[in-house]
């Protein structure tokens, strides 16, 4: 089995394993590509969130 990928929040680079401490790490993640885009998907499920709790208030 092939080891997943994590995005580090602190050097923005994808790794192949977990390299880092967790604290530094989001994931995991089953490919690279998705790994690399885990900012901006995290970031547009933050604002999809903040978005309907606006409706709900």
């Amino acid at each position: 089995m092939a080891d997943k990928f994590w995005f580090n929040i602190e050097t923005h680079e994808v790794e192949e394993g977990r390299q880092s401490d967790w604290t530094k790490l989001m994931g995991p993640y089953e490919t690279r590509d998705e790994a690399t885009h885990a900012l901006e998907k995290a970031r547009k499920r933050n604002q999809d969130w903040e978005a309907q709790d606006e409706e709900q208030s």
